[in-house]
């Protein structure tokens, strides 16, 4: 198992995805992981891509949307993933 880590520092927002980008360290590495507008739309209750809105759904479930991450950094190994709306469809 790997030793992953998630920042407590608050989510970048990214325009261009739309989504927020986020710190962890993975094995003691740096490591990033983002989640999409659509997934917090679609899964937390976010009212809209607006980064106000992205940031109150994901400090409400930011647990929840931690879990996802890390199973995802141990599943594929990689320091940079993406969570879109189907990693929480199909996370339990």
């Amino acid at each position: 198992m790997k030793e992953i880590r998630f920042l407590p520092d608050e989510p970048a927002y990214c325009a261009a995805g739309p989504r927020l980008q986020c710190r962890a360290s993975v094995d003691g590495s740096s490591a990033s992981y983002a989640i999409t507008a659509e997934a917090l739309e679609d899964h937390f209750g976010a009212r809209s891509c607006r980064s106000d809105d992205l940031l109150a759904a994901f400090n409400v479930h930011r647990g929840d949307i931690e879990n996802v991450a890390r199973m995802l950094f141990e599943q594929t190994g990689s320091k940079e993933i993406t969570l879109h709306s189907g990693h929480f469809r199909f996370a339990g």
